[in-house]
């Protein structure tokens, strides 16, 4: 992009402009530090940024067009121009009715899209009878115990005109389900459902642990969705390829990016092992990343994720359809980067988390709510994190011009940088035989846990400022709206689950779960019968029952 002969002299001209303008200033002066870093110390970051950074830089093979190959300036030709990111709240607490009052409220506030939280019960596959749920129902998100909860939830709510997005990983599949039958009771056309479930297994291993079924029947389901979604419901994404819990567990942003690719990587190969075509499948793959707080960090990981995957799913898989190399992205802002004290202070935090995932081009976001370092969020907190999305979208201008930092020698430089970063970890993962055997090696959970660690020194050292934390505190003892999930939340929840066992058929119940056990015996496709049980109101807890005594639980310790 640049001439030889003029990058020569651009160098030239830094270099005197270094002796004769930086060095006295710096003997006069000196600097804040002596070494500038990235907001997670990944790569160091230059005291000025000119052509002769991005000198080797070629528009068409490294950037592109929007809309075009390789999609590092992102895959819609026009951007936010035509349409905003989808805007999503994380919702759902407490009961189905508490969860459906709420979403009505965030679609009367402007949410263009539903996401939806689980309590930790329903998340481990277990019904809020049963004694592992006891004091965690509806605590972390809400329960769903049943058909019936779903259809709660979602009264009122036709699904042909929202997307959804379930935060679910070990029983995705019977979430999943149950959504495609509360669309059947609608009349919605299943060709006609949008949303996502997370669906990503192999990040529970590594940073979550809220796994039930060991890796290889675990793989199994999710190809069976994937196969089953690209037949009955294409427009829906089968599957979260979740960075965002990887860099909430402490990684750096190449980290998070290797890792993410790297799970993504291990998906495509199971599902083209169990004989999809990688062009079936591939167009209905999402994945999910952090917004974290360096905004020129931020901006250039998610250009140089697209770039990454467009890459990858060229030259590894051979694929052919666009839409397959296409990496679309839902983004997160950073919960880990929340903080108890002067709450307030998140909101600010929140906001510029916003604005990189913007400037990055996400196609979802979802802002937290600035209570969430206490409890779950209230109403008046999700309101102003959705406020902070809109005016981002019709106040800030971030929203007019497809990516708008490109040409920056900083974003570009540091784009360049965290790719190749990325690129060197997979290839260590590469050599330790992919993913799930660098995980089963402990080697992935070492690499985010030395990240964390050192961060935490920093912070406790004062070498990293966490505003009102470690520097800039006041004496406060705040009065504040918590938002709280009581006993009585509890027990109304399992007084519905025992109304709903007394009033369905058993024999039905029985016959479908019979036939999931059959089903899982053999290599037949799941999903149909997962569905066929969730409309006999078999409850998520007996599902995962039969399926965990035909696949067995993964034991943390035992080998990947």
């Amino acid at each position: 992009m640049f001439d030889p002969d003029e990058l020569e002299e651009i160098r030239a001209g830094h270099e005197q402009w270094h002796e004769e303008s930086v060095e006295p200033v710096i003997d006069r002066f000196g600097e804040r530090k002596e070494t500038f870093t990235t907001d997670t110390g990944g790569q160091e970051v230059d005291r000025l940024y000119t052509p002769a950074d991005v000198g080797d830089l070629d528009y068409q093979d490294d950037l592109g067009n929007p809309g075009e190959p390789p999609y590092t300036r992102g895959v819609y030709s026009t951007g936010y121009r035509g349409r905003l990111w989808t805007m999503r709240q994380y919702a759902g607490f407490s009961t189905p009715e508490d969860t459906n009052e709420r979403y009505h409220y965030l679609l009367d506030q402007g949410q263009t899209g539903l996401s939806m939280a689980f309590d930790l019960p329903t998340q481990m596959g277990y019904d809020s009878d049963d004694a592992m749920a006891a004091g965690e129902v509806g605590k972390a998100g809400v329960a769903i115990d049943s058909l019936s909860d779903m259809e709660t939830v979602f009264d009122g709510i036709p699904l042909d005109e929202v997307s959804t997005s379930m935060t679910i990983n070990a029983p995705a599949s019977v979430l999943l389900a149950m959504y495609i039958a509360v669309g059947d009771e609608q009349g919605v056309d299943r060709a006609e459902l949008r949303g996502t479930i997370q669906n990503d297994l192999l990040k529970e291993y590594i940073a979550r642990n809220t796994y039930i079924y060991p890796p290889e029947p675990s793989m199994r389901i999710i190809t069976d969705i994937f196969e089953f979604c690209a037949a009955e419901t294409p427009k829906f994404n089968t599957i979260s390829i979740s960075g965002y819990h990887i860099r909430e567990a402490g990684s750096t942003a190449a980290q998070e990016l290797a890792f993410t690719l790297g799970n993504g990587i291990e998906y495509v190969e199971a599902a083209i092992d169990a004989g999809l075509d990688v062009d079936e499948f591939a167009p209905q793959l999402s994945f999910f990343f952090n917004g974290h707080n360096n905004i020129f960090e931020e901006v250039a990981k998610f250009r140089a994720a697209r770039r990454m995957w467009h890459d990858i799913m060229e030259e590894r898989f051979d694929a052919q359809n666009p839409k397959s190399k296409q990496l679309k992205f839902h983004t997160q802002t950073a919960g880990s980067m929340l903080t108890a004290q002067q709450i307030e202070n998140n909101v600010v935090r929140v906001a510029y988390q916003a604005l990189a995932a913007v400037l990055g081009g996400t196609q979802s976001l979802h802002t937290n709510g600035k209570d969430e370092a206490l409890a779950l969020p209230t109403e008046e907190s999700v309101r102003t994190a959705l406020r902070t999305q809109q005016i981002l979208a019709h106040e800030s201008g971030a929203a007019d011009t497809v990516d708008p930092l490109a040409g920056s020698y900083y974003v570009e430089s540091l784009t360049d940088e965290v790719e190749a970063d990325a690129y060197d970890i997979l290839e260590a993962v590469d050599e330790r035989g992919g993913m799930l055997e660098a995980a089963d090696q402990q080697w992935v959970q070492r690499q985010i846990q030395d990240t964390a660690f050192d961060r935490q020194k920093e912070i406790e050292s004062g070498e990293r400022i966490i505003v009102g934390v470690n520097e800039f505190e006041v004496d406060e003892d705040p009065e504040m709206d918590v938002q709280e999930v009581t006993e009585e939340d509890q027990r109304r929840q399992i007084d519905h689950l025992e109304s709903v066992r007394e009033e369905r058929d058993d024999e039905a119940v029985e016959a479908t779960l019979e036939a999931l056990r059959e089903t899982a015996r053999g290599d037949e496709n799941l999903m149909p019968a997962i569905i066929d049980a969730v409309k006999a109101y078999a409850t998520v807890g007996e599902i995962c029952t039969v399926l965990r005594e035909e696949f067995g639980e993964y034991q943390p310790g035992t080998a990947i």
